[in-house]
């Protein structure tokens, strides 16, 4: 039961703008902890899941590339995963940088994260209505995506999809088609990157699969279910709504800090 539990947080978490590594270690805070092995393959039904809604899009790039627009775009988005790549390898690499497993990072990362997607809402509100993608947004939004990758509780989705409404995609979906564009080969990547890493250590021998499995099918099923009723829902909603509820999470939270619950 926890195992489905655990793939229903990953699906309906990972793409939208409430952090799925947050939402995962404050699950796994209070439920029997789970492998990076098992997280890595959950995470990789989320995106498998994202692939498959996002796909006509991605065969009309990959198809279309001689087009000078979507040759453009293409490339915006290789650069924007070029970024996240090369600072990744050497956050990871160089620095041995390792994720935080408190929870009070967590807690104040949601809360800020809040605040600040109130904020920049707002901000992109008064801009004009703006669909194309420049070349600041794409840098920007290689950059928030390791800036998300720090801070556990950011959100991958909530930073790119809101650096790139500021830097001058104020169209919500534009803004969001391109993060969860850019966020599809930097996951596979580094969900590559983290099974390679389980198979020199031998973790994949010891693994409950069958567990594994499970939360795999969950997360896929689920993550197709919530990002395509987030696609539907930012047509014609702000994404007000998940602000408050971080504001509201990381406060419980910090407060369960505070007086020893948690």
């Amino acid at each position: 039961m926890t195992d489905i539990l655990l793939g229903v947080i990953e699906g309906i978490t990972e793409f939208l703008p409430i952090s799925s590594t947050g939402h995962l270690l404050i699950a796994e805070h209070w439920l029997a902890p789970r492998s990076e092995l098992f997280n890595v393959v959950i995470q990789a039904g989320a995106i498998l899941a994202v692939t498959a809604i996002y796909w006509p899009r991605i065969w009309q790039l990959l198809t279309g590339w001689r087009e000078p627009a979507q040759r453009d775009y293409l490339l915006k988005l290789f650069v924007a995963f070029l970024i996240t790549s090369a600072l990744g390898f050497i956050v990871v690499s160089v620095l041995k940088f390792k994720l935080p497993e408190a929870l009070a990072p967590v807690a104040w990362a949601l809360l800020i994260g809040g605040v600040w997607m109130l904020i920049a809402e707002r901000l992109a509100a008064d801009q004009p209505d703006r669909q194309t993608i420049t070349w600041r947004v794409a840098i920007l939004v290689g950059l928030a995506q390791i800036v998300a990758g720090i801070f556990p509780g950011t959100s991958r989705s909530a930073a790119t999809i809101f650096v790139a409404m500021l830097a001058g995609t104020s169209n919500r979906a534009a803004a969001t088609e391109f993060a969860f564009l850019v966020g599809i080969p930097t996951m596979y990547a580094a969900s590559a990157y983290e099974l390679l890493k389980c198979y020199k250590a031998g973790a994949l021998a010891s693994e409950n699969w069958s567990s594994v499995g499970i939360a795999f099918v969950v997360s896929t099923i689920t993550a197709f279910i919530a990002v395509k009723w987030l696609l539907g829902y930012i047509r014609s909603h702000r994404f007000t709504a998940f602000a408050i509820y971080r504001i509201v999470l990381g406060a419980v939270l910090l407060i369960a800090l505070a007086t020893g619950v948690a």
